[in-house]
């Protein structure tokens, strides 16, 4: 993993805490955990949200029809890896 991937993961990280409003530091997240259900704990309606802040922070789309979206949101590192390879397409 890079330098560049790290500070995506964080940044990420901290959109997420930011936007859920987590009781949790960014840098304490696990790339790997999941984010919904047993990892982070997210439900559908914190997804939709994290959908919408990266959206609007990044300038794409993560559209809930997609069926992509249980690899794109399993954990923190797979949203971080969706993340760079829309802003590199």
């Amino acid at each position: 993993m890079t330098t560049a991937d790290k500070d995506l993961q964080l940044e990420v990280a901290a959109l997420l805490v930011e936007a859920l409003n987590l009781d949790v530091a960014p840098d304490a997240i696990d790339p790997q955990a999941p984010l919904y259900g047993d990892g982070l704990g997210l439900d559908s309606i914190d997804i939709l949200e994290v959908a919408l802040v990266v959206s609007k922070r990044y300038g794409f789309q993560l559209r809930s029809d997609d069926e992509n979206n249980v690899r794109i949101f399993a954990s923190l590192a797979s949203l971080a890896d969706h993340i760079a390879a829309q802003r590199s397409a």
